[in-house]
């Protein structure tokens, strides 16, 4: 029988990734760095994050944000990796 584990998407992400794995040239952890949510896709998070708050929104906004801290993970992941790249080139890194 095969046991459960407790591994999260975020495990597996990391460990595909390797976030402290210093692996990406300059132009593509610069490239990396330079990804973000837009100002409407922040507008929408916040507006979901104060439902959330209050108790009040219906599960598809609960699914949406969920959606929005999944590829807020992701980005956090690719971020860690550049700036570990750059530093590992001698960048001054943020």
């Amino acid at each position: 029988m095969i046991q459960p584990t407790n591994v999260t998407e975020a495990d597996i992400l990391s460990e595909i990734i390797g976030p402290d794995q210093s692996s990406l040239n300059a132009e593509a952890a610069a490239s990396l760095l330079r990804l973000q949510f837009s100002s409407s896709a922040h507008s929408r998070m916040a507006e979901l994050c104060d439902g959330a708050n209050r108790g009040t929104l219906a599960a598809h906004e609960q699914a949406e944000l969920e959606s929005y801290r999944r590829v807020a993970l992701l980005l956090d992941l690719l971020r860690a990796k550049a700036k570990a790249s750059l530093r590992s080139e001698g960048d001054n890194v943020n």
